[in-house]
């Protein structure tokens, strides 16, 4: 695992089993909900996908499985790649109460099983804010690539790089300039939940914010065929952008 893997992981793992009951309920509250109404769950993204029944899905970082499990529960068999242990108990816990099956790896991304996964999934899907995870843009999109079978889709939504700028989202962290290629310190995204003085005892993450054409760029030269590229306005203001969708597609 790379240096800043390993400070991404200790970040979230910290208090994260806790915070997502906290913030979504119980495993077993939060299946009602996906169970009622999938598709909601999955909120804007259930319009990039053309289908869902028996597809095989890789959700890249995702997290406590929040749209892993209606996506399962929609039919998809899903394989969700995330860092921490402690999201993997929640979503599994989730899965459970669901009654779906959901495949979990807790692992750096950079370092996905390419014997086991290669070429294998129908779609790479991703959300709520990972790139800046990665320092080597190129290298995860490589990886993305991989990952899927020919004629395979990927769905990349994320923050806006409006948002390297401007905090109209909300996040209480650090600006900089849009062009700025600084790897810097901040803090995880939900720290903003906690009292100051436990806030101030948070691990913090390491992050690389990109350009809109950095990531455009590094998905065509990846080998992908650039599909569609959606912007979104930020829930805090409709006015400006907050976050933005490519859908590429593996030939």
């Amino acid at each position: 695992m790379v240096e800043y893997s390993a400070q991404n992981k200790k970040a979230w793992e910290y208090d994260a089993y806790e915070f997502w009951v906290k913030q979504s309920g119980t495993p077993g509250d939060r299946a009602k909900k996906d169970l009622e109404d999938p598709i909601k769950m999955l909120k804007k993204y259930a319009a990039y996908f053309d289908t869902y029944k028996g597809i095989k899905v890789a959700n890249i970082c995702g997290s406590c499985g929040k749209k892993a499990v209606p996506l399962a529960i929609l039919g998809a068999e899903v394989t969700v790649f995330d860092i921490s242990e402690d999201n993997k108990k929640y979503a599994l816990e989730v899965a459970a109460a669901a009654k779906v099956d959901l495949n979990f790896e807790v692992c750096d991304i950079l370092e996905i099983d390419m014997e086991k996964y290669g070429n294998y999934f129908d779609v790479v899907f991703m959300e709520g804010g990972i790139l800046h995870y990665f320092h080597d843009i190129d290298e995860f999109m490589g990886i993305m690539y991989s990952l899927l079978k020919e004629n395979g889709k990927m769905i990349c939504s994320d923050f806006h790089p409006f948002t390297k700028m401007s905090d109209v989202l909300n996040f209480e962290g650090s600006t900089r300039s849009y062009f700025s290629q600084e790897i810097f310190e901040g803090e995880m995204a939900h720290a903003r939940f906690y009292e100051k003085s436990i806030r101030e005892q948070m691990p913090k993450c390491s992050y690389r914010k990109y350009t809109i054409s950095e990531i455009i760029n590094s998905v065509i030269n990846s080998g992908f065929t650039l599909r569609k590229f959606d912007e979104h306005p930020a829930w805090t203001n409709e006015k400006v952008p907050g976050e933005f969708t490519v859908v590429a597609d593996k030939r």
